[in-house]
């Protein structure tokens, strides 16, 4: 499994040791420093059956800097996702990533879910 993390954000703490604490192995990705690249943005989106908006960080200071709740809409979804792959700070964390599902954000009963049977 792939974890992408950006490490100071609490929900993202939060998973981390959930994940820790139920003895999963996964790969750590700061999404930051690593950003997500729209291929990989694309194949995640199509796999978690979310919409892409759900995919982007509508609490974080660069959306609401940007002004991207009212420019998303006349977007294009590869427009969407080409923006998204520019900063990592865009995009909602953490985001879990299996061989057949992708989680965004932390809910615990989701992440339990996939989580319960790893590899089966």
């Amino acid at each position: 499994m792939l974890f992408l993390e950006y490490p100071p954000c609490s929900t993202c703490k939060k998973a981390k040791a959930w994940l820790d604490g139920q003895g999963i192995e996964y790969e750590d990705r700061h999404i930051v420093q690593d950003n997500p690249t729209a291929e990989e943005l694309k194949e995640w989106i199509e796999r978690s059956g979310l919409p892409v908006k759900r995919f982007f960080n509508t609490s974080g200071m660069k959306y609401k800097e940007l002004g991207l709740k009212d420019k998303l809409p006349g977007m294009s979804m590869e427009d969407q996702i080409a923006l998204l792959a520019t900063d990592g700070m865009l995009v909602k964390r953490p985001i879990l990533v299996s061989d057949d599902r992708v989680l965004v954000g932390f809910r615990q009963g989701e992440w339990e879910e996939m989580t319960k049977n790893p590899g089966e």
